[in-house]
């Protein structure tokens, strides 16, 4: 009988138990990716990984680094002859003539919407001077924004080399880079675009493969797919709602729209974006020299779970101020200090401090200053060098 009771009162438990809501029973979502990774584009938090730092040949996606070398040239405007050896790149194409002269801005445009092959030789070859030359200005870029575990050989992405590649973090790193530019944002969400076309009265007209920009999914702003039989299909692809910027990446993902919306819609739904340190002067500041004069350029936002907000403290460091040399709003360092951001025992980020000159005193002259000024003056120094 006490058996008996003993085990109602089990069931009873467990049951009540189940029912409870728990703030961090979070499921993450399910990808068909071999590598995926979504980040949030402000701060760079990963949200979500799955093997993200594993290298994979990337295919088109490469062509983000193509992208924004070509717009960061600031030969947009200019036109590029199209090449005997541009016109023959084998997989997908623009059907580029040889010897036509097409303008760069519209070679990115194919590149980023219809991933042409030859549009990534010609601009490889106008921007870098030739494809490897090209490859190289690819990887100091790499290098530049720390992309650890990436090397490029090609501005396609084609299995043409061995030691071609990437990981969904480095591919996202680079988007996070790429979206900072506007130009690289309008060209990467634009849904269909229209080229003049040399030989012909009509324009070539390409719409964007990208099917998530085009009406898949309604928070999409942008993003580049990807395919070669080694690869498999990849994809790189941005998301806002509400003020928070996603990026998401897959690798070898055999149903990689749906993984893409699947990451999104997890993150939209249990992450929100949170002003951690707000524009403007800083408040609370012990020393007297500080006070109302220190400021932060700019919003830190970051996006937390549950009661992460709880465990976000911010620590602030300042130079110690130094009246006998800081006589002159130039004489005070830029920055003035640093917020140290951490979410529980982890610095999640930091922001520069700067002093608000327009608040330091005009400095009084000296009665000696006052004379040499005037000294001078009378000699005509000040007037005739």
């Amino acid at each position: 009988m006490r058996m008996r009771t003993s085990l109602i009162y089990i069931i009873i438990l467990v049951f009540f138990i189940s029912v409870i809501p728990t703030k961090k029973g979070i499921t993450a979502p399910g990808v068909s990716a071999q590598s995926a990774i979504v980040m949030e584009q402000e701060s760079g938090r990963v949200i979500f990984g799955k093997h993200e730092h594993e290298k994979r040949r990337i295919a088109s996606i490469t062509k983000i680094m193509t992208a924004i070398l070509a717009i960061e040239s600031g030969k947009m405007n200019e036109n590029v002859v199209v090449s005997k050896n541009a016109e023959g790149t084998e997989g997908s194409s623009l059907y580029l003539i040889a010897n036509e002269k097409i303008k760069l801005e519209d070679l990115v445009y194919g590149l980023m919407l219809r991933s042409g092959n030859d549009a990534a030789v010609a601009i490889a070859e106008f921007v870098g001077g030739s494809v490897d030359g090209f490859a190289y200005m690819m990887n100091q870029k790499a290098e530049e924004i720390g992309m650890k575990n990436s090397h490029f050989r090609n501005p396609h992405g084609l299995d043409t080399h061995e030691d071609h590649y990437s990981t969904a973090y480095d591919m996202a790193i680079l988007t996070r880079y790429a979206m900072g530019n506007e130009h690289y944002q309008k060209i990467a969400g634009t849904k269909v675009y229209r080229s003049p076309h040399p030989e012909e009265k009509w324009d070539r007209v390409w719409k964007n493969k990208n099917k998530l920009v085009t009406g898949l999914y309604p928070y999409s702003t942008g993003g580049k797919t990807g395919y070669t039989k080694r690869a498999k299909r990849t994809l790189v692809s941005t998301a806002s709602k509400d003020g928070m910027n996603l990026i998401a990446v897959t690798l070898n993902a055999p149903d990689d729209w749906n993984d893409h919306i699947s990451m999104f819609n997890y993150t939209f739904n249990h992450y929100e974006l949170v002003k951690v340190l707000k524009e403007g002067k800083l408040r609370k500041i012990e020393d007297t020299f500080y006070q109302n004069k220190i400021y932060y350029k700019h919003d830190f936002l970051y996006p937390v779970v549950n009661d992460e907000e709880e465990q976000i403290k911010v620590k602030i460091s300042l130079v110690k101020p130094d009246s006998k040399k800081w006589k002159e709003a130039t004489d005070i360092p830029v920055p003035i200090g640093k917020a140290s951001i951490y979410l529980g025992d982890k610095l999640i980020g930091e922001q520069s401090i700067f002093f608000d000159i327009d608040s330091m005193p005009e400095s009084r002259k000296s009665f000696f200053d006052w004379f040499k000024s005037l000294f001078f003056t009378f000699l005509g120094v000040e007037l005739y060098g």
